[in-house]
């Protein structure tokens, strides 16, 4: 029987083959049909969000909870340009997702292909977001409106993950096609990467495990690619094996379980001190599924580890060009298939770094990730850092964390130690304002509408105000700590070092003001609390953590609070800048202690800084 199927159900029916039961999108003119057939259908839930980028932001953390592809249903016009820092955010940070956007009638898109918009709202939304997308395309025919799907859906899966676009006119929607008329996209149509048959992975690993023998100080360097190939549960055995001290870059926190004895923090511009100590130190620096990133290893890649050759495994073969100058080895394969080959590697002697781990652990003990000294309270306010501190064990083994930006993400990712079965997520690569209270929903409903903690700031949280009455009407249990430092905190700070402390556009008095949080909250009908001293905090930590649905708990702290330790220019007694490598964080030590650190010596720039 040759069925009659209207379009929009072939989109709806696409989403259950696979077994995607929730999508997140706002409707509109240009995606009504397919809003239709979605709830007509019954099995795909649509959370309906109050701006596009909140879809794409949840879209992200819903795969990142559980580990399935997703959809952002946009409509056309301003609908689908709101997508557009969602999507770039999963982008960057390789987390695949279908965006699906609606268009004006197809009459319209060729009538006026050559002239700014198309129809009434209509533009060339493809077009738009090719550069930021694995793949992006305009359905032209009714019958390759399946096809496009599985195509996108393939792709944002396939080598390093991404997200897709698929821009669906709103007449095509409408159009009821002949059931053998449907095209289907076939998989062996993806290139094949054969990264785990590759031989010159094979020689890699060779390589590599002869340098791990001769190594004296080796570490590993464990990034957010290992969980996106599904190999977190690789770490500890690989640890086991190898023997080798490990750090976790900020996107990877939560793949390995922060208490193992062999992981020794996170290292980078606003690392940890003895993390930095520990990678500036190293013989062997072997980073696994990280990019790099400037935030992780400072502004000159000569400058880090200087004493090691560096390995470095990426599935990007373009991240691996970044810096090949600086790399002995780079290794362009799959983060999991390259454990994978490690731990079947016949090492035929036994390994041996008990006085390097010595010394990590010398480095972990005099240098705390929280040192009270660098983070007093002042002015009666509580230092953010403390709060992590004290908020650590009041963590639920399962706890589920997202942050926004600034101190939410600074002091955050410093002092949180995250369990086995505990994850933290963040938007690493754009890092954009607005984003956790969106990521915090698309973990909750990854969650089957369970409980995730969201650490916000006053000026991320007036970007996705909105989706507070998202939070409301899906009853998710949402913990929203809002940290309330009066506007944007890391950019006074920015205007302190190149202003001389002139202000504009960051606190109330020049230009920029957040409303009372606890009223809000009132306005929503969600219950509030308020911690401005450690008192507060012992009476209501324990409340806030008890409480079955959403609740907001605003944290005071001072409008100028540090955030250290940190990578930062020295300025010298006769003016000039200094920008100190990696090991050499503000606030500085004295250079001596700093020496006796260094198994190498003192950088150059680093004798010459002025303490």
């Amino acid at each position: 029987m040759n069925e009659i199927i209207k379009v929009s159900d072939l989109i709806a029916d696409f989403l259950i083959e696979n077994e995607i039961k929730h999508v997140f999108g706002i409707i509109g003119a240009g995606n009504a049909h397919i809003f239709d057939s979605i709830q007509q259908k019954g099995y795909t839930e649509i959370i309906c969000v109050h701006h596009e980028q909140a879809a794409c932001m949840a879209m992200q953390t819903y795969y990142r909870t559980n580990g399935k592809v997703t959809a952002a249903i946009l409509t056309t016009g301003a609908g689908s340009t709101n997508g557009i820092t969602g999507v770039v955010s999963a982008w960057a940070d390789s987390i695949p997702g279908i965006i699906i956007s609606g268009n004006e009638h197809s009459k319209f898109v060729e009538l006026h292909k050559d002239v700014r918009m198309w129809g009434v709202q209509g533009y060339d939304s493809p077009a738009m977001v090719e550069k930021v997308t694995k793949y992006a395309a305009k359905v032209s025919e009714a019958n390759l409106v399946v096809y496009e799907l599985e195509k996108a859906y393939s792709i944002a899966k396939h080598g390093r993950p991404g997200p897709c676009w698929i821009d669906i006119p709103m007449n095509l929607q409408s159009t009821n096609i002949k059931e053998n008329e449907i095209i289907h996209f076939q998989l062996s149509d993806l290139p094949q990467l054969n990264l785990d048959a590759d031989l010159n992975l094979l020689e890699s690993i060779d390589l590599i495990t002869d340098s791990i023998k001769k190594s004296k100080r080796p570490l590993f360097w464990f990034g957010n690619g290992i969980r996106l190939a599904n190999a977190e549960s690789l770490l500890e055995p690989l640890l086991e094996k190898y023997n080798i001290p490990a750090l976790v870059t900020w996107a990877g926190i939560d793949s390995i379980d922060s208490n193992h004895p062999l992981v020794y923090g996170r290292a980078g511009t606003y690392g940890q001190r003895s993390a930095n100590f520990i990678l500036q130190n190293c013989d062997l620096l072997i980073c696994i599924g990280t990019r790099m990133a400037i935030s992780q290893i400072g502004y000159d890649i000569n400058e880090l580890a200087r004493e090691a050759d560096i390995a470095v495994v990426d599935i990007d073969k373009f991240e691996l060009d970044k810096y090949k100058e600086r790399y002995k080895y780079s290794v362009n394969a799959d983060a999991g298939v390259f454990i994978s080959k490690l731990l079947e590697k016949e090492l035929n002697q036994s390994l041996d770094f008990s006085n390097w781990i010595q010394r990590c652990d010398k480095y972990r003990e005099d240098y705390p990730w929280f040192n009270s000294e660098d983070h007093p309270d002042k002015d009666g306010f509580i230092n953010s850092y403390q709060f992590m501190e004290r908020l650590n064990p009041y963590l639920k083994w399962d706890q589920h964390i997202t942050t926004d930006m600034g101190t939410a993400l600074l002091s955050g990712h410093q002092v949180l130690r995250i369990g086995k079965d505990q994850r933290l997520m963040t938007s690493t690569g754009l890092g954009e304002m607005g984003y956790g209270l969106p990521a915090a929903i698309g973990a909750s409903v990854a969650r089957g509408k369970g409980e995730v903690l969201c650490l916000n700031c006053d000026g991320g949280m007036m970007m996705n105000l909105q989706e507070l009455q998202t939070i409301v009407h899906y009853k998710l249990p949402i913990k929203l700590f809002i940290f309330n430092n009066d506007g944007y905190l890391m950019i006074k700070h920015t205007q302190n070092a190149l202003f001389n402390g002139r202000r504009a556009g960051v606190d109330s008095n020049s230009g920029v003001s957040c409303p009372n949080f606890s009223a809000l909250a009132t306005a929503f009908g969600i219950p509030s609390f308020q911690i401005r001293t450690w008192e507060d905090f012992d009476v209501i930590i324990p409340q806030v953590q008890e409480v079955s649905g959403p609740v907001i708990c605003e944290v005071f702290m001072h409008p100028y609070q540090l955030f250290v330790p940190k990578l930062g220019l020295a300025i010298q007694s006769d003016g000039s800048l200094i920008s100190p490598p990696l090991e050499d964080l503000s606030p500085f030590i004295s250079r001596e202690e700093l020496k006796k650190n260094m198994l190498n010596g003192l950088h150059p720039k680093s004798s010459n800084i002025e303490v």
